[in-house]
């Protein structure tokens, strides 16, 4: 035992009171109830001014917080749309490339094929000129032939007859004479 609580112990028999282990007096009982209302009273005002607004403050932060991964969730849900968006452009976009190279490729493989036929053209019409000029050179020597002939046969003739024949007779000569040798003896 300690000492205060042995002199309360003796305080209390010499007064004539039974012996309490606390002393719960009115006024114990008065202090402990104003204190318990002071402490609700308090805990209520503390609540208001100071809880209250701490809780208004958590609150809003997490609403804030709360919108803040919505967006961001939002942002990245858009992000990756744009880019799926800009991977199939991409990808349609080296499609397109390769189908303009493809359409470049078949039009130089047409235009080349074009070119080839055109030079070919030119070239049967430049052989068929050829032949043509050819054929008329080779006519325009057969009459130069035919003609110097006809002056070899007429002079001939004139020193055989020892006359002097007109053209038509000379003309006839020449054709009949012309006949029995054949064309192709003479032009070859």
């Amino acid at each position: 035992m300690n000492l205060f609580t042995g002199t309360s112990f003796i305080l209390a028999a010499a007064e004539g009171m039974d012996p309490r282990l606390f002393d719960l007096d009115f006024q114990l009982l008065a202090d402990a109830t104003l204190t318990l209302i002071a402490v609700i009273a308090l805990f209520f005002f503390a609540s208001y001014f100071f809880f209250n607004p701490a809780r208004e403050f958590l609150q809003k932060r997490q609403e804030k917080i709360q919108d803040e991964l919505d967006t961001a969730k939002n942002s990245m849900a858009e992000a990756e749309a744009l880019k799926a968006e800009y991977e199939q452009k991409l990808h349609d976009i080296n499609k397109e490339a390769e189908a303009i190279l493809s359409e470049a490729r078949k039009k130089a493989i047409d235009n080349e094929q074009s070119i080839v036929a055109k030079a070919k053209d030119e070239a049967r019409g430049i052989v068929e000129r050829a032949n043509t000029e050819a054929e008329l050179e080779k006519q325009r020597v057969a009459d130069d032939v035919k003609k110097e002939m006809i002056t070899v046969a007429s002079v001939m003739a004139e020193k055989v007859i020892g006359q002097n024949m007109d053209a038509s007779v000379q003309d006839r000569l020449v054709e009949d004479t012309l006949k029995e040798i054949g064309d192709s003896t003479w032009l070859s």
